[in-house]
């Protein structure tokens, strides 16, 4: 049996949970595993998703106006191509004017029959906030992939009644829900999930719902720390920035230099939204003063949108499709996307190595929905009717089809940087000519954060500059203001002065100025920053944090 959580209050029973879980997950973990079925079976599988998702949704409004009916007369072969023709692919500005109707007038059989009763509000990278409809069929897939990261955990060698034998911590968003007059719920998805735990699940979930409903991130985390310190935790699921400010604080509070020595019991580690490599070093060193990694970590790749898919093979980057989830995906090719006639594929038409964007058909109503990412398949299923497959639908995320900086989860576009350092210009009086911007990775005593390379003349407060630009994006950028409050998620932003025509020389030494190509504003990564400005520990630009 597992070992029991021994702290005031707990519940000795609660290994009972984990063997509870463990009976219900066992049967799927051995079909998870199964390479060979996911490999032939995925095809029809994602067809017989599309199918049953149309069949659902064919007298609602939207199935109507796009003749679903019609497109379910077709074949299996042939209902992927037929539905291509009847639904365009499209962004989520497309389904404004639908979601409005279900928001704000309540009305059923829009996008998805019934009522729907709650809205996922999430900052877009590419189309500001967004209200994502989550049905109660949504919560089911949700919950369903939820027992999937046990069923692949446990293939891993986690035993379950041990891991849920003390507390499993969620570091999600705020779980504060807004009920509008009309009985609509709209709010984070932590809002709508924390909603779902139930007894006996409430005795081993931790933060617990009075911490989970505070929004101010620094007293939460305050609030996490001092709980957690005490606490037998076992299990951590989040983002690796608010893991490492979490680690940072329960090491202050406890006088301890290594979380192990806290948590000692501490094995699973479940993460997505951003690339883990970076926080990789950082989480050693809390963790073990840099001899090893919490034991498992399990990456993700969930979306308010949908669950898409799970890392199944250990240590290895690609993560399986959630095939059978209630959720059908088509890959367009990214040299492709936004055209009118973009070709579409199944995850068994696609190629590996080519990069596709991801686009969504949900049990919420979201249809050939453009969800943005990119993705890369490090193998691919068998084509219907035929082998040729070179393993389950497995992928990894390399970026958003648009210029975006989300190193953290603050959600940047191009225009938030530009809107920026326009007004910090006009507040410092000073004039700019072409910039750059990307993200700090934490390290080598340099917190996470922001940098901006910027040309302007001699004799610039960049001071003030700095401080301009920081509040400006801050007034504009929900999950960036979050981030910076209490300058605890990220440090202030790094603005290096660069002297007039140095970006356009490098650009020059490129190959790349003139013509079609463009500065890029803003990247995810560090390539363009580093040859601009040089590594941020070797330069003098944190001198220019406000």
């Amino acid at each position: 049996m597992a070992q029991v959580s021994d702290q005031p209050g707990g519940l000795r029973w609660t290994s009972l949970i984990g063997a509870g879980l463990h009976a219900r997950v066992a049967g799927r973990a051995k079909k998870l595993r199964n390479h060979a079925h996911w490999t032939a079976n995925t095809a029809y599988i994602q067809r017989a998703q599309l199918r049953s998702l149309l069949d659902q949704a064919k007298d609602t409004a939207f199935g109507r106006e796009y003749g679903f009916a019609s497109v379910l007369k077709a074949s299996d072969r042939e209902i992927a191509a037929e539905y291509r023709k009847a639904v365009p692919a499209r962004e989520y500005v497309a389904f404004l004017p639908y979601v409005k109707r279900m928001v704000e007038d309540a009305e059923p059989d829009v996008l998805w029959p019934g009522l729907v009763k709650q809205f996922c509000q999430t900052s877009g990278t590419t189309a500001g906030d967004k209200r994502i409809p989550i049905s109660d069929a949504m919560m089911a897939s949700n919950k369903k992939a939820s027992f999937d990261i046990f069923a692949h955990a446990l293939n891993w060698g986690v035993s379950i009644p041990r891991l849920l034998g003390g507390k499993a911590l969620f570091l999600g968003g705020s779980s504060e829900l807004d009920r509008q007059d009309n009985g609509i719920l709209v709010g984070d998805l932590s809002g709508i999930a924390t909603q779902q735990i139930r007894w006996p699940l409430t005795a081993i979930y931790s933060p617990g719902s009075e911490i989970a409903l505070m929004s101010h991130w620094p007293s939460k985390l305050d609030a996490m720390a001092k709980l957690t310190s005490q606490q037998d935790i076992r299990m951590i699921s989040g983002m690796p920035s608010w893991t490492v400010a979490l680690m940072e604080k329960v090491l202050a509070l406890t006088g301890k230099s290594r979380i192990d020595e806290v948590w000692p019991n501490l094995t699973l580690f479940t993460h997505g939204g951003v690339r883990y490599d970076p926080f990789e070093p950082t989480v050693r060193r809390l963790f073990t003063g840099g001899e090893r990694d919490i034991p498992v970590r399990l990456e993700l790749y969930p979306a308010s949108e949908g669950f898409i898919a799970i890392q199944d093979e250990y240590q290895q980057p690609g993560m399986r499709l959630n095939a059978d989830h209630g959720i059908y995906y088509e890959f367009i090719p990214l040299e492709e996307i936004g055209k009118a006639d973009a070709p579409a594929f199944c995850a068994d038409e696609a190629e590996p190595g080519q990069r596709y964007v991801v686009v969504m058909s949900t049990c919420a109503g979201l249809w050939r929905y453009v969800i943005g990412d990119v993705v890369v398949f490090e193998s691919v299923p068998n084509r219907i009717g035929w082998g040729g497959g070179t393993g389950p639908a497995r992928l990894r995320i390399v970026g958003r089809h648009k210029l975006f900086i989300n190193a953290f989860g603050e959600n940047l576009i191009v225009e938030n940087i530009e809107t920026a350092v326009a007004h910090a210009a006009r507040q410092a009086g000073v004039e700019v000519g072409e910039f750059t911007a990307s993200p700090v990775y934490p390290g080598d005593g340099v917190r996470s954060g922001l940098q901006l390379a910027v040309e302007v003349g001699g004799g610039a407060d960049m001071a003030r500059f700095a401080l301009a630009f920081d509040a400006k994006l801050q007034s504009e950028v929900v999950d960036y203001r979050v981030k910076r409050t209490d300058s605890l998620g990220m440090a202030p932003p790094i603005v290096t002065p660069l002297e007039p025509g140095a970006i356009h020389r490098w650009m020059e030494g490129r190959g790349k100025l003139g013509g079609q190509n463009k500065v890029p504003r803003c990247a995810n990564h560090r390539e363009f920053m580093d040859a601009l400005a040089g590594p941020v520990g070797a330069s003098p630009a944190a001198a220019n944090r406000p």
